[in-house]
C-alpha cells in the first residue's frame, strides 16, 4: 500500500491551504492530472526550474527590472518560441500546462502562468491580473506597475492600451478610473486556478463532454465554495446528467446564496419539478 497521495487528494489540500502556500504552476498541473492520469507533475516542475536556471546564468547582478523583464521575453518568446495559439483557442490542450510547455502554444491564462513561474525564478515580481476577457501579468516596480501581454510575446502596455481594452470589452462604454484600478489588482493564486478551469469547463460544456466539465465544476467549488453560479451550473451538469437529487441540492444551495438572482424564478421552477422527480424516485 503506498502513501502517495492522489492527485484528487493533493487538490483537496491546495484548496484548503492558504492562498499564499499555494505553488501556482504545481495546481495548474494537478488541474491537466484529471485529463492525464499518471502525470508526472514533479518533471514538469523541473523543467520550469530548469528554464529558469538557464534565464539567470544570463542576467548581471546589477540588470534593471526593465532589462530583466525583456531577457525573459526575449527567452519565452523568441529563443524557446512560446507563442498564442489563435488559430486553435479552444483547444483544451491550451489550458493544460504541461501541454503548454510540451507544444510551447497556449492561451493568455497559461502563457501567463509560464511567464510568471519563469520570471518568478529570475527574481522577478510578477503577478497575474484577471483583466477582463484577456488574463495578463504586472510587475511590481518602484514608481507603480508595468503591465504586460504574455500572449502578445510579453509586450507593455500603457494606460491608454488598457483603456481602450475596457472599453471593447464594455461595448464602446468609456471606463472610470476606479474601474482600470480595480482590474488591475493582483490575482490570487485561488483566482488564477478558478479561472483556468472556468476557461475548460466552457470548452467542455460547449463540446457536451458533460462528466469533464462536473470534474471542473468539481474543483473551482473547491477553491470558491461561496461562488453560487457554479452550483447553478453544476446542477444543470447533474440534471443533463439524470442525477436529479444532485441537481435539486445544487439549485437549493444557489438559491440560498443568491435568493435576489435575475434567474431565481427560472430556478426556483426547476427546484419544484425536480422535487416531484425525486418524490417519485423514493
Amino acid at each position: 500500500m503506498t502513501n502517495e497521495l492522489t492527485a484528487a487528494q493533493r487538490w483537496e489540500r491546495i484548496a484548503a491551504a492558504p492562498d499564499e502556500k499555494i505553488n501556482l504552476a504545481e495546481a495548474a498541473l494537478l488541474i491537466a492530472a484529471e485529463e492525464y492520469r499518471g502525470l508526472d507533475v514533479a518533471a514538469y516542475l523541473e523543467r520550469l526550474d530548469d528554464m529558469g536556471a538557464a534565464l539567470r546564468r544570463r542576467l548581471r547582478q546589477d540588470i534593471s527590472t526593465t532589462e530583466s523583464i525583456l531577457a525573459l521575453n526575449r527567452y519565452l518568446f523568441e529563443e524557446l518560441g512560446f507563442t498564442g495559439n489563435a488559430a486553435e483557442y479552444y483547444d483544451p490542450r491550451n489550458s493544460f500546462l504541461n501541454e503548454v510547455l510540451d507544444r510551447k502554444v497556449g492561451i493568455p491564462i497559461t502563457l501567463s502562468v509560464v511567464y510568471i513561474e519563469v520570471g518568478r525564478r529570475v527574481g522577478l515580481p510578477l503577478h497575474g491580473v484577471s483583466f477582463p476577457g484577456h488574463f495578463l501579468v504586472k510587475c511590481t516596480v518602484r514608481d507603480g506597475a508595468i503591465v504586460l501581454d504574455p500572449y502578445a510575446k510579453g509586450v507593455s502596455l500603457g494606460l491608454d492600451d488598457l483603456v481602450q481594452r475596457l472599453k471593447a470589452w464594455r461595448d464602446g462604454l468609456d471606463p472610470d478610473p476606479d474601474m482600470v484600478k480595480n482590474v488591475l489588482a493582483a490575482a490570487s493564486n485561488k483566482d488564477i486556478l478558478v479561472r483556468m478551469l472556468r476557461n475548460l469547463k466552457g470548452i467542455y460544456l460547449h463540446q457536451r463532454a458533460l462528466t469533464k466539465a462536473l470534474a471542473a465544476v468539481d474543483r473551482i467549488i473547491a477553491l470558491a465554495p461561496r461562488a453560487a453560479e457554479e452550483y447553478r451550473d453544476r446542477g444543470a451538469i447533474y440534471h443533463d446528467l439524470e442525477c436529479f437529487r444532485a441537481a435539486l441540492a445544487d439549485f437549493r444551495r444557489y438559491l440560498s446564496l443568491k435568493p435576489r438572482a435575475p434567474d431565481a424564478e427560472a430556478i426556483g421552477e426547476k427546484v419544484g419539478e425536480l422535487q416531484q422527480v425525486a418524490a417519485r424516485l423514493n
